[in-house]
């Protein structure tokens, strides 16, 4: 039998349980003569008789028993199945692998995604911390994080923080070994605590903006890292001069750790943004989650 004939097989389960043709007919929601008319076809195609019929009363033969047996715990099998994928598609689940670098993890995705994560148990995150410039279609990632103005233009873009500001900070035991910068062009006389970049095997430039004039500073200093954690710990210990996001910093400038300079040429720089392609197609997991991250200001 070909597997369109499924429904012959649930007709003839529904006469054989309900021992009616007006029961299973009514239970299928058609005619009794339709019913009728499939359970005959049935028997036809497989030359045998299936069911016992008398006036009063309809049974089911020995080969119907024998099919009804082994068939309808199969058919149910099936049904249940069929009713856990489409309960699947509706219910959020299933692994979404995004890609960001360390901050935007900790100020953004740890905090609003930890409790997506736990109001919906089924759905899991990865985080993979990244400075490079990640291609998210070849490497296999739902989406990335990257700030607004670095957001390529072929992609969905969904803003999901506040404008950021950077801070230039060291610590007062520095600052009392060397004086303090009064322009950008003076951090070539300090020790700098430098990010190395995957991308070009570079460190990051240091970008300064005041009254319409910007400058990128290339410094140098005895450390370096991959990760600002680092840079941050380096800084407090007096080893030299951090670029960090201000929030980064800020309980160590507020606790009198940190000392922040140049503030006025730290303006502010478009915030994070949630990008994916737009070809992609969302499952109900990643639009919890890309509504869970949107920016409400």
């Amino acid at each position: 039998m070909a597997a369109g004939d499924f429904s012959d097989l649930v007709a003839f389960i529904a006469v054989a349980r309900e021992r009616s043709f007006t029961r299973a007919a009514a239970q299928l929601g058609i005619s009794q003569s339709a019913l009728s008319h499939t359970i005959r076809s049935l028997e036809t195609r497989l030359g045998v008789r299936l069911l016992a019929r008398t006036t009063r009363s309809v049974a089911p033969t020995e080969e119907g028993v024998r099919l009804l047996q082994t068939v309808a715990p199969r058919l149910e099998e099936i049904d249940h199945e069929l009713a856990a994928l489409s309960e699947l598609r509706n219910k959020p689940s299933g692994l979404i692998r995004i890609t960001t670098a360390e901050h935007a993890a900790n100020s953004v995705l740890w905090p609003r995604l930890q409790g997506l994560l736990q109001d919906y148990p089924d759905i899991r995150v990865e985080i993979n911390i990244n400075y490079g410039m990640t291609d998210i279609v070849a490497q296999r990632f739902h989406a990335g994080v990257r700030l607004g103005d670095q957001v390529e233009k072929d992609m969905v873009a969904v803003r999901i923080g506040p404008d950021l500001r950077v801070a230039v900070v060291g610590s007062p035991d520095y600052f009392a070994r060397h004086p303090r910068p009064r322009s950008p062009q003076d951090l070539s006389r300090h020790r700098c605590i430098n990010l190395r970049l995957p991308t070009h095997d570079s460190y990051m430039v240091w970008e300064f903006e005041n009254g319409g004039n910007a400058l990128k500073a290339h410094v140098e200093g005895q450390w370096s890292f991959n990760m600002g954690s680092h840079i941050l710990r380096a800084a407090v210990a007096g080893c030299g001069l951090a670029y960090l996001p201000a929030d980064m910093a800020y309980d160590d400038i507020a606790g009198g750790r940190l000392v922040s300079v140049l503030a006025d040429w730290c303006q502010p720089y478009p915030g994070y943004h949630l990008y994916y392609p737009q070809s992609r197609q969302s499952s109900p997991a990643f639009s919890l989650l890309v509504e869970c991250l949107r920016y409400r200001a």
